[in-house]
């Protein structure tokens, strides 16, 4: 692929896990807060949030390269009544405005903090809505391998199994860190991120089953369904089969596997170290497998028509 299409590789990957993440943090935090308490669920979630204000500001640089005139990106945006891209980029940038706002009032605690939490599920609904926006910008008609219902579905696959997997990281990541530096109730924290691991463990062998639903549907569609005549899905298939075959094996591995072995050692104390290393190792071969999707997604570009 040529760089332009590489750095869009970039930019949804990268979008789709912040906004995935930004969505199960406060998920995450929501259901903490009422079983362990503000301050422990703060304790981790606040360090993890900041997390993704880089990711999102990476995307945006990375989409610089796919225009051939990035000073004039701003041009972009004129066209809110007509244009899915111009929806797309307004709505992610708002989402990084807000989602930054929140970090911000989050970790300095600033206002009340049912104002902070109004602030937040608005940045996850403008943030879900930049996904779909997303997802729109590529529902070309001349373009039958993308138009399908499947290139929302696996934008927000992507999206949440990246978000899942990027929490499980920054909390273990963001526990390590507070041990180290602050003092603790050791035990109620650690059993706070065996029962946040747990739940997320068990999230992702859901979202593991979406895409493993997900995967050969589309292919189905594409081989024997309208677009039998015109998708070169055979092609790519023939040329990225070994391609498809790896991306499989690692988002198994990642969201599958690991995950069955976190639930199980997250049942005892004294496996922090263990889960580091899982978390972190899920969360990469997940990253990895997404990206080579993403990489087929853009080899089955093919135009029909005018």
């Amino acid at each position: 692929m040529r760089v332009s299409e590489w750095a869009l590789v970039a930019f949804t990957i990268l979008s789709q896990m912040s906004v995935g993440t930004f969505v199960v943090l406060g998920i995450v935090n929501t259901l903490a807060r009422r079983k362990y308490g503000v301050k422990a669920a703060d304790m981790l979630s606040d360090r993890a949030l900041l997390a993704i204000g880089p990711v999102i500001i990476l995307a945006f640089i990375a989409s610089l390269f796919h225009l051939g005139s990035p000073f004039s990106a701003y041009r972009a945006v004129a066209n809110l009544g007509t244009s899915w891209l111009s929806r797309e980029i307004l709505s992610g940038i708002l989402f990084a405005i807000t989602g930054g706002l929140f970090a911000v009032m989050q970790w300095r605690k600033i206002g009340s903090e049912m104002i902070r939490t109004v602030i937040a599920w608005v940045a996850a609904a403008i943030g879900l809505f930049f996904i779909f926006a997303m997802s729109n910008v590529y529902m070309v008609e001349t373009i039958p391998t993308w138009d399908t219902v499947f290139t929302p579905l696996s934008f927000f696959a992507t999206t949440f199994l990246l978000g899942i997997l990027a929490v499980a990281a920054a909390y273990v990541a963001t526990y390590a860190y507070v041990a180290r530096r602050q003092p603790v109730d050791a035990e109620a924290e650690r059993e706070y991120l065996r029962w946040t691991l747990q739940g997320l463990a068990l999230v992702s062998i859901l979202m593991l089953g979406v895409i493993f639903v997900l995967i050969p549907t589309n292919l189905a569609y594409q081989y024997t369904g309208p677009l039998a005549g015109v998708s070169t899905m055979r092609d790519v298939i023939a040329e990225y089969g070994m391609v498809l075959l790896i991306r499989l094996i690692l988002v198994f591995l990642g969201a599958g596997l690991l995950a069955v072995v976190l639930i199980r050692n997250t049942l005892s104390a004294g496996r922090e170290s263990a889960l580091s290393t899982l978390a972190y190792s899920a969360f990469a071969l997940v990253l990895i497998s997404e990206i080579l999707g993403r990489f087929l997604f853009y080899a089955s570009y093919v135009r029909v028509g005018i």
